[in-house]
């Protein structure tokens, strides 16, 4: 330690618990435990002196050697006064410090060999610097602490022994007793003060954050109670001027919904603002209301509300199948969905867009999705929307605004998770207010919509945990990059079988219930169904159907009411046409016989499959080719493909080389009113036109679909499973459809392929084969040579996946 030792001396020690004593200092010590009182009995016997040193831990009773300081402070007791608790208060004076050497063998007490440390005696400017120092910084400490009385100052500037100086300076300071050893520790005199000024700077700055954080807590506290105090004043005042739903009631009662609501961090901090502003506003400032309904809104908003998935698949699977019949692929889709979402947990959500004709139930099949998956539903319907603001919002400087239409069905729904069903979204449009296709861009992303932007509520909203259902007639109106956010998912129309278990399970309970009618009140019989499936609806879904059988159960209330002994009625199918009227639709469309020049074709139309009679008459004239029907620019490139090609096989068929010259040709497709369009009539048009011109007879179990090129060769065309519905509606049991098309087979329903025949063709001569009554006998051998004879049902392959249906209107 660079000190001075004299000679070892034995002496009694007293070991202290946080505490410590510097020489020169008096100060009393009450002394309790056996060994201590010993100690200093053995003291007051001899010379009156003992040694003082600190334990490292305050908590050991019982210290051994290793738990006591070995630097400690010879002290000499002045009094000693026995206290009525047993404990010993006594007096000492530091005296000098001392460094135990050795412990000596003593059962009573601590007694120890000892030497007394002398500081160097040592006096030069630098010190007397040192000295000044350590006492300017004790004067700030005494400043900013409230401990050290001002008094003590005085007294210690007197002192002109440097260690005596650092000494008493430290015994003033609150340190730990660590750091007071250090002190005691270190004997020369300079690096003592040194030491001792590293300390007082410290403490300084730990006081100055302490005084710095104390203001800022009374100043929050004060403006508190500042703000508490003006809000009672101003409730006492309205409610003196009888205002008892004023501006303050308003904003306490956000404050509570807000306290109440689970909102994130930043729309909790914007809400707080928002208040702010409006407690801060006028009560007769307009803009008050327009602040109040945005913060009711950003509270009103699901931000963190879920619903939890039922992830039970067999569940769902019979909710899906309860609610509807038939509809599989679109089941399956949801099913795997939610075996997905089972496993992973988290799983963004998919956008599907169900697309079939009207009526089919796709709305419907939505709100089944949203139950099979124990979600909130929501629906809102696009149909005729043109204004970007009906999706985003308008920004909050129009007057009236408010949200999107998506915000305000999150609203709604009151969860961030639920079905949200974009009805009819081939329906929209634009114009000069903006493209609401376009901000549905990033609704219907899922890289995208998790921070979703709407220009009213300005704060990024999560939509990635919502299952949109989208739904749509067609496909072509929605625009391409739309299309491609989305799975498309086909809901095809119904076969007749279909519609009548439909009917049977879901429609006439459901209006039986609506008209308060029983079963034992209204008996309709199947027979009866059957031809108010054939007779009175025609269409690819069940919306006419339900129609009709609603009007049914009116005129049966009607009786009953009237007369209710007439209960219960049963309903036939001669009793149907006394309800409803004559037959509205002549089943089994096709031609009661066998015709020249008219022909059965096949059309995919908006709204389900068609059957179109394609009818050529020939007329003595100058060649010129009429067609008529409201027929599309691609239809007639069709029938003008049809007559190049009759032209160029005029000698295999028999036909007047110069018929072109000598005849009027009129191609008409009835139903004028309907616009037509599309290449798919190519093979009817070019077998009308051969059997007029050939006088043969079309069959009239036949129709048919498919492209035809200049050389005669068929081309595949979209719409297979519609169109074959539509013959199978309409009696036919013969269809020719392109080889290509064979793939598709596979989508057709098994009651239909049953009760029909379907004949891929390659090219038209085999079309003509199938299709006359009388194959023409300059091509009954070589179409026997080239393709072969018979006509064979056709299953379809199961590995191949039908093609999406062309965006035409009817083929």
């Amino acid at each position: 330690m660079g000190s001075s030792k004299q000679k070892s001396r034995s002496i009694p020690l007293l070991p202290l618990r946080g505490l410590l004593v510097y020489p020169s200092m008096v100060l009393h010590l009450d002394v309790g435990r056996e060994k201590s009182v010993k100690a200093l009995e053995q003291c007051m016997i001899e010379d009156h002196m003992i040694l003082l040193c600190s334990q490292s831990e305050i908590n050991i009773e019982e210290p051994t050697q290793e738990d006591i300081y070995r630097v400690g402070t010879i002290a000499k007791v002045r009094q000693m006064l026995k206290l009525p608790n047993g404990t010993i208060r006594v007096l000492v004076e530091g005296v000098s410090r001392a460094e135990i050497e050795q412990y000596l063998p003593n059962e009573e007490f601590y007694e120890v060999l000892a030497s007394e440390l002398h500081e160097s005696e040592t006096n030069d400017s630098e010190l007397d610097a040192l000295m000044r120092a350590v006492l300017t910084q004790f004067e700030h400490y005494i400043n900013l602490s409230k401990k050290v009385t001002p008094e003590t100052l005085a007294a210690v500037s007197d002192i002109d022994q440097p260690g005596r100086l650092a000494d008493v300076i430290t015994s003033h300071l609150s340190l730990k007793i660590k750091d007071k050893q250090e002190i005691l520790e270190t004997v020369e005199v300079r690096p003592r003060l040194e030491k001792l000024l590293d300390f007082l700077n410290n403490e300084r700055e730990v006081l100055e954050l302490e005084r710095k954080i104390s203001q800022r807590v009374k100043k929050q506290m004060e403006k508190t109670q500042k703000e508490y105090y003006l809000r009672e004043q101003m409730k006492a005042i309205q409610k003196e001027l009888g205002d008892k739903e004023g501006r303050a009631g308003e904003v306490e009662e956000l404050r509570t919904q807000l306290a109440e609501a689970n909102l994130p961090e930043k729309i909790a901090a914007k809400v707080e603002k928002e208040i702010d502003r409006l407690e801060k506003m006028p009560a007769s400032s307009a803009e008050g209301g327009v602040i109040r309904t945005y913060v009711e809104w950003l509270l009103a908003l699901p931000w963190t509300k879920m619903t939890e998935d039922q992830l039970d698949i067999a569940n769902a699977e019979k909710i899906l199948n309860d609610e509807h019949y038939g509809l599989d692929k679109p089941k399956e889709r949801v099913l795997e969905y939610l075996a997905v979402q089972k496993l992973v947990k988290k799983l963004k959500g998919p956008i599907l867009c169900l697309v079939g004709p009207p009526g089919v139930g796709k709305t419907s099949l939505a709100k089944s999705i949203a139950s099979s998956l124990g979600r909130e539903f929501v629906r809102i319907s696009l149909g005729g929307v043109r204004d970007e603001a009906e999706i985003r919002g308008h920004r909050r400087t129009y007057v009236g605004a408010m949200p999107g239409r998506i915000l305000q069905g999150m609203r709604n729904a009151g969860t961030a998770n639920p079905v949200f069903l974009l009805d009819e979204i081939d329906k929209m449009a634009m114009d000069f207010r903006g493209d609401p296709s376009s901000a549905l861009l990033e609704v219907l992303d899922p890289e995208q919509n998790t921070t979703f932007s709407d220009h009213y509520i300005e704060m990024p909203f999560d939509l990635s945990n919502v299952m949109f259902v989208t739904t749509a007639n067609v496909v072509h109106n929605i625009p391409r990059p739309l299309l491609d956010r989305m799975e498309l998912l086909q809901v095809p129309g119904y076969t007749e079988l279909e519609k009548q278990q439909i009917a049977e399970r879901h429609l006439l309970p459901k209006q039986k219930r609506n008209h308060g009618l029983t079963d034992d009140q209204l008996v309709l019989e199947r027979d009866a169904l059957m031809s108010l499936i054939r007779h009175y609806t025609r269409e690819s879904g069940v919306r006419n159907m339900e129609q009709q059988l609603a009007s049914i159960c009116r005129k049966v209330a009607k009786t009953i009411v009237a007369d209710p002994e007439a209960a219960p009625i049963v309903i036939d199918a001669e009793k149907l046409k006394e309800m409803l009227g004559p037959p509205k639709f002549r089943y089994g469309m096709a031609e009661q016989e066998d015709q020249v020049g008219a022909v059965t074709g096949l059309a995919w139309t908006e709204v389900g499959g068609d059957t179109l009679v394609i009818e050529v008459t020939i007329m003595p004239g100058s060649g010129k080719l009429t067609l008529t029907g409201q027929l599309g620019d691609v239809m007639k490139e069709s029938a003008q493909a049809a007559f190049s090609y009759t032209r160029s096989r005029v000698k295999e068929f028999g036909i007047d080389p110069q018929f072109h010259e000598k005849n009027d040709i009129h191609i008409h497709i009835p139903e004028g009113a309907i616009p037509k369009d599309g290449p798919s009539a190519g093979i009817t048009l070019a077998t009308a036109l051969i059997s007029a011109l050939t006088n043969s007879k079309v069959s009239r179990e036949v129709a048919m679909t498919g492209e035809i090129t200049l050389r005669g060769r068929v081309l595949p065309i979209g719409g297979l499973k519609e169109k074959s519905l539509a013959a199978h509606r309409a009696g036919i049991t013969k269809v020719l459809l392109p080889k290509d098309n064979e793939r598709d087979l596979r989508d057709i329903p098994d009651s239909v392929r049953e009760s029909m025949t379907f004949v891929p063709v390659s090219h038209m001569d085999e079309v003509l084969r199938h299709a006359l009554s009388e194959p023409l006998h300059a091509l009954a051998e070589q179409t026997a040579d080239e393709h072969g004879s018979g006509a064979e049902e056709i299953r379809p392959p199961v590995e191949d996946k039908p093609e999406d249906t062309p965006p035409l209107g009817a083929h």
